[in-house]
């Protein structure tokens, strides 16, 4: 097993991966404040999103949805997406395949 560091992604927001593997990778995204923001983006991976803990409002391609603890979805490949904080809390985020720009 390796251990990863936990790295600054975005002002409030911090981002550890927690497993990977080529075909795979989870992480766990940490909003620290009310108002932190996964900024707008697309990548290549298709992405599972797990609402650890907190209350997010989810774009994706310009669909806009409010989550909370226990939901949980799928971002299609090249989707463009991202959040804002509600209330600070944890997603965890399944990669396939890995976020080799993560390592």
């Amino acid at each position: 097993m390796t251990s990863f560091p936990v790295i600054d992604a975005d002002p409030d927001v911090t981002r550890q991966v927690l497993a990977d593997h080529p075909d795979l990778m989870v992480v766990a995204f940490c909003f620290n404040e009310e108002g932190a923001e996964g900024k707008l983006h697309n990548h290549p991976h298709v992405q599972s999103t797990f609402v650890k803990s907190g209350r997010f409002i989810f774009s994706v391609d310009g669909k806009k949805t409010e989550v909370g603890p226990g939901d949980s979805f799928v971002i299609p490949s090249n989707a463009e997406h991202g959040c804002v904080c509600l209330e600070p809390g944890t997603l965890i985020d399944t990669f396939t395949p890995r976020r080799d720009d993560f390592l």
